[in-house]
């Protein structure tokens, strides 16, 4: 019982927990600030984690792939918008996931194998060696307390100081931009957009702002990911778009520290639960291959309960939400 707890707590600061807690910032964009209902933000991860990975593989610097990433992503972010903004939230959803879908089977097609790598992806020893030199710890297994992982490679001590500093810096760009006068604007367009056109502010061209900026901090979580794996993309299909709803709506929506402790809470539930179901369901019962389902299930069925007794998530106003109407 004692190594369960420490692996529960482990997972709650390693790079994938981080990575998903910025993807849901970037959510928070989109749906909590705006109310556009993006189902799509894996896509905008999968095209940071390919701009990023392509140009380090090609010989590029850090510094010029973490600008292809953005890039990348805010293009996709502008043709995405361009059609689909002027209508209601529901469309918006619609091509998103499509969209995002399309991303996906792009990067796997055998068309674009010297480039994306196809359905195998890009293995992280093409592009993970700039970046790991730069570590400052040692090139091996560190233990800090009950906690070990290796100083520099994959999911390290170097990428984990990384990517919550990142999640740090995002979450006060978040809080400063939700309180300005560009914020406010946007929780006027989530209320009630015709009132907010009618005040003159132009709500196409910010929506497009929104979709853009949240876009792009999805494709920095994307980067973060694949610095602790690798680029594969159908770890980027629609379960990984309905993962990240669901940590922001469990954190809550509209707030600064929702998809932070929504996506601690969520990956640590999910690890405490395949732990104690390994511990007392016999294998005759359930495999270890049939582990990670059920604990999905059960998890999933949670989540269904707070959101019915609890919708606006465990931080959330309930007057926050964009369709509680």
């Amino acid at each position: 019982m004692g190594d369960l707890l420490v692996d529960v707590v482990r997972e709650a600061f390693t790079p994938t927990t981080a990575a998903f807690a910025l993807a849901a910032v970037g959510l928070n964009f989109h749906f909590g600030l705006t109310g556009l209902l993006n189902m799509g933000q894996a896509g905008f991860m999968l095209l940071g984690m390919y701009g990023f990975a392509i140009t380090v593989r090609e010989g590029g610097p850090i510094w010029l792939a973490v600008i292809v990433a953005l890039a990348v992503s805010m293009v996709f972010g502008l043709i995405l918008g361009w059609p689909t903004l002027k209508l209601r939230g529901d469309y918006l959803a619609i091509v998103t996931i499509a969209a995002a879908e399309m991303v996906r089977y792009l990067g796997r097609s055998q068309n674009f194998n010297s480039l994306t790598g196809a359905s195998t992806g890009i293995r992280g020893n093409e592009f993970k060696g700039p970046f790991e030199d730069l570590s400052p710890f040692p090139d091996r297994m560190v233990d800090v307390g009950p906690f070990a992982f290796h100083g520099t490679r994959s999911t390290s001590w170097w990428l984990i100081l990384v990517a919550w500093v990142i999640v740090a810096i995002f979450i006060l760009i978040f809080a400063r931009l939700s309180r300005s006068p560009w914020g406010r604007v946007l929780k006027g367009i989530r209320e009630d957009e015709d009132a907010v056109r009618s005040l003159g502010k132009d709500v196409y061209s910010y929506k497009m702002q929104a979709l853009v900026i949240g876009g792009a901090v999805g494709a920095i979580a994307g980067v973060i990911w694949s610095l602790g794996a690798s680029v594969q993309p159908d770890s980027m299909g629609r379960p990984t778009t309905f993962w990240i709803w669901t940590l922001l709506l469990l954190g809550g929506a509209a707030t600064i520290f929702g998809p932070v402790l929504g996506s601690i809470l969520f990956w640590c539930a999910l690890v405490l639960i395949k732990g104690l179901a390994a511990m007392w369901i016999p294998d005759t019962v359930l495999s270890q291959e049939q582990l990670q389902p059920f604990s999905l299930l059960l998890v999933g069925v949670t989540l269904m309960l707070l959101v019915i007794f609890r919708p606006q998530g465990v931080l959330g106003d309930k007057r926050e939400l964009a369709f509680n109407d």
